[in-house]
């Protein structure tokens, strides 16, 4: 007799965010009728009209509390979970769109029973077209391009975890992440560590609906994902070696370092003028295959701009990091 189909609770977290749940809900609960899965949205202290709409865009669905005034995801998500009855636990963020197809893929990739969960990514057709929302949600598609069975972190945004390794590893550190940060990277590791690796499939994919600023992504890159994340990789050396941090990565980054200090030495006529110039085109060739995904889904100029701005984006990357690796200690006895 062939095995039983995998339960499913979907957990949703949310802070004033009817807009996005205006149009996120309505193709989640389709799919997760089509699956007979639980859905539960959390809310996290909002104060507009999300409360009272979400019956009427979802009357079936389970309402819940995080328990206090805007928490954090993290204890939205954790207050989810103790309430799920699925085997797993499917996180979906509010602004996120999944594709027809994700509960299919999850349940495929899940076959293999010594995966602790898996995730999936971004598609490259954003409804917010300006260029930094472009940027961030076509940057983060490429960096998860590479499918793998070890990926050693987790994305909350599109991931499914097993209920029974979620709440073995206690959850979303809430305590570290109050606010929206790495608590999935951290997660991530964790559950790794202590239940098995973690799958990213591209095939998985669901569509941002969210607008960004240059500010926006400067603060958050800084912030709330490079400086927690070099903490957490200083503490736990040889944890990560994936996706942003790998060694191809870390060598994209010194070469945006000699792209800057050309430009420089050029200005001040040390070096010829065309070396800034050589030097772009190594960076370009370094990063074709992200240049192609900017290419593809924005046009030309914005690939050119995009990969012009990336190389910032590798140099307070570095920094950030360089600045954690002299100021933070390792923690005895982490992972290597």
């Amino acid at each position: 007799m062939p095995p039983s189909p995998p339960t499913w609770t979907v957990i949703m977290p949310v802070y004033n965010g009817i807009g996005f749940l205006e149009r996120s809900l309505p193709p989640l609960i389709a799919a997760a009728g089509r699956h007979s899965a639980q859905v539960i949205l959390v809310d996290d202290g909002s104060t507009d009209a999300t409360v009272s709409h979400v019956g009427q865009l979802a009357p079936d669905l389970v309402l819940l509390s995080s328990g206090g005034s805007a928490l954090g995801p993290a204890q939205a998500r954790n207050v989810g979970a103790q309430a799920a009855e699925g085997d797993l636990l499917l996180f979906v963020d509010a602004d996120v769109i999944i594709h027809d197809n994700v509960f299919e893929l999850f349940e495929e990739v899940l076959m293999d029973e010594a995966l602790s969960g898996a995730f999936g990514a971004y598609d490259t057709t954003p409804p917010e077209r300006g260029y930094p929302s472009l940027y961030m949600n076509l940057r983060h598609h490429a960096y998860h391009q590479v499918p793998t069975q070890d990926a050693g972190t987790f994305w909350s945004g599109l991931g499914a975890i097993r209920r029974e390794a979620f709440l073995g590893v206690e959850g979303f550190d809430v305590e570290t992440y109050p606010r929206p940060s790495i608590e999935d990277i951290d997660l991530g590791m964790r559950l790794t560590n202590a239940h098995g690796p973690l799958a990213r499939d591209p095939r998985i994919m669901g569509k941002h609906l969210k607008h960004w600023s240059v500010r926006g992504i400067l603060h958050t890159d800084i912030f709330c994902r490079a400086l927690p994340w070099s903490k957490l990789m200083v503490r736990n050396p040889g944890a990560f070696g994936d996706m942003n941090v790998s060694k191809g990565e870390q060598a994209r980054a010194l070469l945006a370092g000699v792209l800057v200090l050309s430009i420089a030495a050029a200005a001040l006529s040390f070096v010829p003028w065309w070396l800034p110039l050589v030097v772009f085109e190594a960076a370009y060739l370094t990063n074709r295959k992200l240049f192609q995904v900017f290419r593809s889904g924005g046009g030309l100029p914005f690939a050119v701009a995009a990969l012009a701005f990336h190389q910032v984006y590798y140099l307070y990357g570095a920094a950030v990091f360089v600045f954690c690796r002299l100021t933070v200690k390792p923690v005895s006895g982490a992972s290597q």
